[in-house]
């Protein structure tokens, strides 16, 4: 006997409220959820696709476990002794990474000084491999996609369109009243798309002459900070 299997997200959160929750009401809400919907979603396939999902969540997860190591480094530096805080002085975090996974341990220092030692060399050298290993994760995401769909890795003006309404960063009228004018940013689409475009919009801001002097010139006409990112 064959079963008919749907796959749908999180029921929404309005049928959760009030105490509204347990295994046999989210199945119910569920199975109403999928009645009601036009058109219904597949189970996930194997194959490629689902190669590609799991090499993902191992990247995403090396590209965290860095990012928390990278923190906890800075972090250290700030509160360390100042003979061991003063060789980093001045320094950006990439160059403070490589500061602290080179540090050297010396008979001489206190219990608190060669403890912060070994804790800053540990967090550095666990960035870095945690950065190497996305880094392979990557080469293999892109050896899928190029022998399994090679348009994807091309890019023409049609596809910034169509991966612009997946990720859907383009502003949508909020007008009320008489004010027409008012815009926000479309709450659809692929988070982390929109994520890694609100990365790029900070580091243009934060290193990029051009994006700055565009803020400058923005703010001056009357735009508030997301109005201008966005």
């Amino acid at each position: 006997m064959s079963e008919l299997v749907i796959e749908l997200d999180r029921p929404k959160r309005a049928a959760r409220r009030n105490g509204a929750k347990s295994d046999p009401l989210d199945a119910i809400h569920v199975a109403r959820e999928a009645m009601a919907r036009p058109r219904l979603g597949t189970p996930r396939s194997g194959g490629e696709r689902q190669a590609l999902s799991v090499l993902l969540a191992a990247r995403r997860s090396a590209i965290n476990a860095s990012t928390e190591a990278q923190q906890q480094v800075f972090s250290l530096v700030i509160a360390a002794p100042e003979p061991i805080r003063g060789r980093f002085r001045g320094q950006k975090l990439a160059a403070m990474l490589n500061t602290a996974a080179t540090l050297r341990m010396h008979s001489s220092w206190d219990t608190e000084t060669t403890s912060t030692v070994v804790a800053l060399r540990t967090l550095a050298r666990r960035a870095h491999a945690m950065l190497r290993e996305a880094r392979e994760l990557q080469k293999a995401i892109v050896a899928i996609i190029r022998n399994w769909r090679p348009d994807l890795l091309r890019s023409s003006a049609s596809d910034r369109s169509s991966r612009r309404r997946c990720c859907a960063p383009g502003p949508t009228p909020a007008n009320s009243g008489q004010v027409t004018t008012r815009h926000r940013r479309n709450r659809y689409g692929d988070r982390n798309l929109n994520n890694a475009l609100h990365t790029v919009v900070q580091s243009r801001i934060q290193y990029q002459q051009a994006a700055r002097d565009y803020v400058t010139r923005r703010t001056a006409e009357g735009k508030t900070g997301r109005e201008i990112k966005r």
